[in-house]
């Protein structure tokens, strides 16, 4: 996770799509990677382009590794607070604790990364998640580090297998969350991963964009 942080300050174009009240993160249903990027932890997950349910979207494929891809992004929560994606996961990983280094794997995940500037240590992140186990709108802190806090989005099977759109005021869980105003988000990220449980797990992912309401 801290190195997923550090990474995501890197200096990278920003490539945002918008009109008056949507900002485009992603448009994988158009088959559209645009700014994304490649972060390897251990060993590498897979991410391509499929076709589900009728339509294109980014399919991720992990076995005991761990990868995400990110986009360095401006949004200004004020105006844009509310992100909306879909996603669908064919598996929830089972057996591991998730508030421990040794569970802290999630069959999808999408991180909003808000940077310090020059402060490093004050780079904060919320990471929304499709837990196993923990109830749903529940939060902890990630096992690595304080700065990222985890969102149970989804949890358990109900939904496995079937899409889900969502959507979360982030302006709203950064301040109920941290208890303190946000910058603006620096960076969005997904990830698939199972190192630390040595499992596997396969998700989709669909379009991402932030929208005033």
């Amino acid at each position: 996770m801290r190195k997923l942080l550090c990474c995501l300050l890197l200096f990278l174009p920003i490539i945002a799509y918008a009109d008056e009240e949507r900002i485009d993160i992603a448009r994988f249903s158009q088959g559209e990677i645009g700014s994304w990027q490649t972060k390897i932890f251990t060993g590498e997950t897979h991410y391509a382009f499929s076709t589900t349910d009728g339509h294109t979207a980014l399919h991720a494929n992990s076995s005991a590794a761990a990868s995400g891809l990110f986009s360095k992004v401006s949004i200004d929560l004020s105006k844009t607070p509310i992100l909306h994606w879909s996603w669908k996961v064919d598996n929830v990983l089972t057996g591991g604790d998730e508030r421990t280094r040794a569970g802290d794997d999630y069959s999808a995940r999408v991180y909003v990364v808000f940077s310090g500037g020059a402060a490093f240590w004050r780079t904060r992140a919320i990471n929304y998640v499709w837990s196993s186990k923990q109830p749903i709108d529940s939060n902890w802190r990630n096992a690595f580090t304080g700065n990222a806090q985890m969102v149970a989005v989804q949890s358990g099977t109900e939904h496995v297998g079937q899409w889900v759109e969502e959507r979360r005021d982030v302006l709203a869980d950064y301040r109920r969350i941290f208890g303190k105003e946000p910058g603006k988000v620096d960076a969005v990220a997904i990830m698939t991963d199972t190192d630390n449980t040595g499992t596997t797990a396969s998700a989709w992912y669909g379009d991402i964009w932030f929208s005033a309401k």
